[in-house]
């Protein structure tokens, strides 16, 4: 019987001891870049890379293979590879360690890492403390900057296994302290600047003999004078079947790595309107090329902008802290003196502020339907707070007209002001700026809000009540539940006069499913699938799929459908001109629910309820267990509240959850030192919410039957009975009780829609549990009974992160903050 040969294993440790020790080399390659050095390598295992493969298979000369002759001893061929993008270091050397199945682990610092109990880091807001987690021995330090340059390294030379690896963990990591280096890289801005570069300039751990190091005016390169230029074409094959060295690019076409010069990237289309071009995020002309990998890019710069959206207010209310020179502990004791400054360990990070987010990403941000925001004063509101803080940061030199035109835009386009009680309206009339003495918002923008909201107040109580009379599948009772507010594409574009082609209209939607900053099946993907770009419309709006962006949409900020259009983009966008447009602003507010992990099964746990135009909404979440199928659904639901009907209490964050997670801070960090800025309200708290469901999961859309009486009972909602969390009167029992409510509060009404059926749209949009992804659900316009909800359910919106940890296996700590935030936009029809 034959002896066993060497397993597997021998082979690939053979191959690596190989690679280390740089024996048996056919092929050395002389990188020039960031770093010069010669790697003794071996083709055989090099192809396994894309671009090694197309370079040594393809019709180059450097794929003809050979030795050179010296003595009794040949030496392998010698190829040139030029680096000319920056953000190739040495340590990515990683990759080619990676094809010889070897190279060190790489160790992400847990304080770099989000989680559902500390969604914006352990460490936040101190600065992540690389010594209190120390990288073990024999693996690599997975810095950002490092991350970034393998994510580069791993795209250009085609390595779908390392590129995987880098973006998860770019994913992963996305919090306060790394989202703008993150974004500068998805905008083509580099890992970061000279420093970061330099950092890099050593090789990775245990690699570090691999490379030869050579000095840029070593005189070998004089010793082979017959070598050829890189990547010239084989003289050896007829000139019409050689390969140009642009061949290799396409040949990789879905690397898409780019070189670009930023005025380019402006100008690149003209389908685009200028507002919604990212000029602001852009870096200036005379700053150097911008270096863009394609779908790659998208997707980290998809995770930034979900992250921004689902925590920009609160980061706002930090850096606000800051750069008013105020700090303060965040536990509640009337004993302990409030700090007056920033101690030095705290290093809130520049977003908002100048040098953070350029004017055009503000913009868009204040603008975005997925702000969290409870509404659209507290949009304008974060909006005046921004605008004021960096022009104060100005001091006595003057104003930045480039972020004043900016501001000017964002003020008159980016919030609804018809959506905002007259009260709101007239105190905005009056607000001045101290810093230039005039309005943030013209007269008239606010004057023709005014009329939009009594147009529509107008079409909804002078309409004559025929409701009761026609059935509802009815063309009269379909036309009752209609206020005929809507324009089709061709209707606009046969009544359009040169006058109307500044006016804008609000598309309405249909219905889908999509998802923005997607982290699933990356693992094991080709370099086709990292590059895959989703299609421009959803293929089934039964299932999540992933939602087309740029950076021309600010990675999806204003990809969704409440963003104002003009005339000629309404045309555009629908030839065929039967889309539907409305001329009154739909209406948005943010929702947050906490503990959703303690909801008992059929539950209900309610949103604060809002008015809008003659009708109360809240939105609620509901656990249901399916009939032969594990496990439970969570679902999230659009309800139409009674005008008699008693308001439903709205989740809250319980007391006692806060008081431990404030204990255990204090622990963590220590009490008597003012190391920590005051935290925002309780309303505006730092908390995790729950995940989202995965690309191409099902989903189940449904609707709650209508009801002669109350749409909760107290039985179904623990916490119902307690008092407001403001008072001090709560009793111990209220306060024990997961999950917590506050005292229900109805908006004021100042009016009624007389109709017991209405058409709406609505899409709501949930957060991912870090903040880093969200899952937008639309729905086309359906009809709204009085005490009727309509809204989605999924086994995907409640995982592990919730649900496993149940009444079987325990319950979870009291001191872990857990909220689902979503923004919903609502419209009539």
């Amino acid at each position: 019987m034959a002896s066993p040969g060497p397993s597997p294993n021998d082979i690939q440790t053979h191959l690596y001891k190989s690679f280390l020790e740089g024996r048996t080399a056919d092929v050395i390659l002389r990188v020039k870049g960031c770093w010069h050095a010669l790697y003794k390598l071996h083709r055989v295992v090099l192809i396994q890379s894309g671009f090694f493969q197309s370079l040594f298979t393809g019709a180059f000369v450097e794929s003809v293979h050979k030795f050179r002759a010296s003595g009794h001893n040949s030496r392998a061929d010698e190829v040139e590879i030029v680096f000319d993008d920056p953000n190739i270091t040495r340590p990515g050397a990683i990759c080619i360690a990676r094809l010889y199945g070897g190279g060190p682990a790489l160790h992400i610092s847990p304080s770099l890492l989000p989680s559902p109990s500390n969604p914006l880091t352990a460490s936040f807001p101190c600065p992540p403390n690389p010594s209190a987690h120390p990288t073990p021995t024999g693996q690599h330090p997975a810095t950002p900057p490092f991350l970034l340059s393998l994510l580069a390294t791993a795209v250009y030379l085609a390595i779908p296994s390392v590129a995987a690896q880098a973006l998860t963990m770019i994913l992963n990591s996305v919090g306060p302290y790394t989202v703008m280096r993150y974004l500068g890289f998805a905008i083509g801005c580099g890992i970061g600047g000279t420093e970061e570069v330099e950092a890099l300039s050593e090789g990775a751990v245990g690699l570090e003999t691999v490379a030869e190091m050579i000095k840029d005016e070593d005189p070998e390169e004089d010793e082979e004078p017959s070598k050829p230029p890189p990547l010239s074409p084989s003289p050896a094959k007829h000139e019409d079947d050689a390969e140009t060295p642009d061949d290799i690019a396409k040949n990789l076409d879905y690397m898409e790595v780019k070189k670009e010069d930023p005025a380019d990237i402006s100008s690149s289309s003209s389908s685009s309107s200028q507002e919604d071009l990212p000029s602001g995020a852009q870096p200036d002309a005379d700053e150097g090329p911008s270096y863009y990998y394609g779908a790659v890019s998208a997707k980290v710069g998809e995770a930034c902008a979900c992250w921004l959206a689902r925590w920009g207010r609160d980061m706002f209310a930090y850096e606000e802290k800051v750069a008013d020179g105020k700090a303060a502990q965040p536990a509640p004791a009337p004993a302990r003196r409030r700090a007056t400054t920033v101690s030095a360990d705290v290093v809130v990070p520049v977003i908002w502020r100048r040098g953070g987010l350029e004017p055009a990403w503000v913009k868009a941000l204040i603008m975005s339907d997925f702000l969290f925001v409870s509404g659209e004063r507290e949009r304008y509101d974060l909006a005046k707070g921004v605008v004021e803080m960096r022009r104060r940061q100005l001091g006595g030199e003057g104003l930045d007209e480039r972020e004043e035109a900016e501001w000017e835009d964002m003020f008159s386009q980016g919030i609804f002001y018809a959506n905002m009680l007259l009260e709101d309206l007239m105190e905005i009339s009056n607000d001045v700026s101290p810093t230039t003495g005039r309005p943030y918002v013209p007269i008239q923008v606010l004057q023709a809000a005014l009329w939009s909201q009594s147009v529509l107040r107008h079409h909804i109580t002078a309409r004559p009540s025929q409701g009761s009379s026609s059935p509802p599948s009815s063309p009269t009772g379909q036309r009752d539940k209609e206020l005929g507010i809507t324009l089709t594409t061709a209707d606009i574009l046969r009544s359009a006069t040169a006058a109307d082609m500044d006016k804008s209209y609000f598309p309405i939607p249909a219905d889908s499913s999509v998802r923005i900053g997607d982290t699933s099946a990356l693992e094991n993907a080709s370099m086709d699938e990292l590059f895959a770009a989703p299609a421009a419309e959803p293929a089934d709006p039964k299932k999540v799929s992933r939602l087309s962006t740029s950076e021309r949409t600010f990675f999806g900020l204003l990809s969704s459908s409440s963003q104002r259009r003009p005339v000629s983009a309404c045309v555009l966008q629908d030839p065929t001109g039967k889309a539907r447009w409305s001329r009154f602003p739909p209406f948005r507010f943010g929702v947050e629910f906490w503990d959703v992990d303690e909801l008992k099964e059929k539950s209900r746990l309610h949103s604060q309820t809002v008015w809008y135009a003659g009708s109360l909404f809240n939105v609620y979440v509901q656990v249901v267990r399916k009939k032969g199928v594990p496990g439970v659904q969570l679902g999230v639901y659009l309800h139409r509240q009674s005008s008699v009907d008693p308001v439903p209490p709205r989740s809250a964050p319980s007391p006692l959850a806060l008081g431990l997670r404030v204990a255990e801070r204090e622990r963590e960090h220590g009490s008597g030192h003012n190391r920590r800025i005051s935290a925002p309200s309780a309303n505006a708290g730092v908390h995790a919410s729950t995940s989202l469901p995965s690309i191409g999961s099902p989903l189940s859309r449904s609707t709650t039957p209508v009801s002669a009486g109350s749409p909760f009972s107290s039985s179904s909602l623990p916490g119902s009975p307690g008092a407001s969390l403001a008072t001090s009167s709560s009793s111990s029992s209220y306060t024990n009780t997961i999950p917590a409510t506050s005292a229900p509060v109805a908006p004021p009404q100042p009016y009624r829609d007389p109709r017991s059926a209405i058409s709406a749209y609505f899409t709501i949009s949930c957060a991912s549990a870090t903040g880093a992804s969200l899952t937008q659900f639309t729905s086309a316009p359906d009809v709204f009974s009085v005490s009727q909800s309509w809204g989605w359910k999924s086994s995907s919106l409640r995982t592990e992160e919730y649900l496993e940890v149940g009444a079987d296996q325990g319950r979870r700590a009291m001191g872990r903050e857990v909220s689902l935030r979503a923004t919903v936009v609502l419209g009539l029809v």
